[in-house]
């Protein structure tokens, strides 16, 4: 199958402008572009897909463009329900930075079709209302704007012009991009079509028609219970390992339901369809031993964090589940217990007090029962006295204790 053939049966595909001339121009090395909106100062998980099929082309020899919005940002893309929180100037310029660090993660910036990092307030940043309405949106119809997915939807719960004058902007990032790298290609999740269709027609008016360039979408990731990709507890999983640790990044993967693990793999793993439809298989025939999820968890783990990050996430996960939590140092107990109920109790407290402080137990005769039953462990050893006491000066580092009942369940008590 060709590049784009691939693409679909891996389902990163949902609309495209002209189908056959861009399987046409994709047997040349093409320049495609993709934007970013520094919204925060690290992108997550749900922003995966996208930088990995800017990756894609670049390794089908194609030269890859990663565009942070540090104008755009400024403004946001229009949300559809309420308007974006608006940022700083010094903001936006901050989470920039940070974005172009992550992004040389998965891209390479040198050697054969060296990837391009760009920020539009290097052109937007500059130019004077004048400028804009006379040499741009002039160009723009009311009437075609306003049929717009993402400005028809806000229609009626209101929508300031500064958010309706987003496409525009974007529209102008594809010609400038265009006119400066031969940019032919824009991709985008499936919520951008209106911003690509706008700048095609931007380049078009301005170019001419002989200026031949292509829009792609990608359906967004969806889990198949209806809920929110991308988080864990409600939290984000961040692409910033200062936000996210690995072994948070490593468990989010790892605990992937079997419904969801071969969309995920097609669309966020580098491996082949061969190696896919194997992983597949294993879900079929021997769901339990969740190869599929370990393949997707190790290969973005170390993406993200590097052979070290991964070697540590899958040493905390191999000890809090067969080993001994003792032999992990503090900050590996730290990060593989960063989720754990946390309870802060006085100096000297009574083991039976911590078990319902923490809410282990509803009571302090089931705490008692629980500890004469041999179910809880006090830091890695099994505690059966019901006089028991937790010190800070046996703590871990001499900050927290961890309990533990039964065989996966863990707690904190902190001093």
């Amino acid at each position: 199958m060709n590049f784009i053939e691939e693409l679909k049966w891996r389902g990163l595909v949902k609309d495209v402008t002209d189908y056959d001339g861009l399987v046409n121009a994709l047997q040349n090395s093409m320049t495609v572009y993709c934007g970013f909106d520094p919204t925060a100062d690290s992108l997550h998980v749900g922003h995966l897909q996208q930088i990995i099929l800017l990756r894609r082309y670049q390794d089908a020899g194609h030269t890859p463009i990663a565009l942070c919005g540090g104008f755009t940002g400024m403004i946001g893309d229009p949300r559809p329900t309420t308007e974006r929180k608006l940022l700083t100037h010094e903001e936006v310029l901050h989470n920039a930075e940070c974005i172009k660090k992550q992004l040389s993660k998965f891209l390479k910036f040198d050697g054969e079709n060296a990837a391009i990092m760009e920020n539009n307030n290097n052109w937007l940043g500059e130019m004077s209302l004048l400028d804009y309405l006379r040499d741009y949106g002039k160009l723009f119809n009311i009437a075609y704007m306003l049929q717009k997915d993402t400005i028809k939807k806000r229609l009626d719960s209101g929508l300031s012009y500064t958010e309706f004058s987003y496409t525009i902007l974007q529209a102008m990032d594809f010609l400038h991009l265009y006119q400066t790298y031969n940019c032919r290609i824009q991709i985008g999740g499936s919520d951008q079509w209106g911003n690509l269709t706008s700048g095609m027609e931007l380049i078009r008016k301005v170019e001419g028609d002989d200026a031949k360039v292509w829009g792609i979408t990608s359906p967004l990731i969806t889990k198949s219970d209806g809920s929110k990709f991308g988080k864990s507890e409600g939290k984000n999983i961040w692409l910033d390992p200062e936000r996210t640790n690995a072994y948070e990044f490593y468990q989010f993967w790892l605990n992937t339901p079997d419904t969801d693990i071969v969309d995920y793999l097609k669309r966020l793993s580098l491996r082949t369809p061969e190696e896919i439809e194997a992983l597949a298989k294993c879900v079929e025939e021997a769901p339990e031993r969740r190869e599929a999820q370990k393949a997707l968890a190790e290969e973005l783990t170390e993406m993200v964090h590097g052979k070290e990050g991964l070697e540590t996430a899958k040493k905390i996960t191999e000890t809090f589940f067969h080993g001994d939590i003792m032999s992990l140092s503090p900050e590996e107990m730290k990060a593989g217990l960063a989720d754990a109920k946390k309870y802060a109790a006085e100096d000297g407290v009574s083991l039976i007090d911590a078990l319902v402080g923490a809410q282990v137990c509803k009571s302090k005769g089931e705490a008692r029962r629980l500890i004469q039953q041999g179910s809880v462990s006090v830091n890695g050893e099994k505690c059966a006295d019901i006089e028991k006491q937790l010190f800070q000066k046996d703590a871990v580092n001499e900050e927290f204790t961890i309990l533990k009942k039964g065989k996966k369940n863990y707690f904190v008590i902190t001093f």
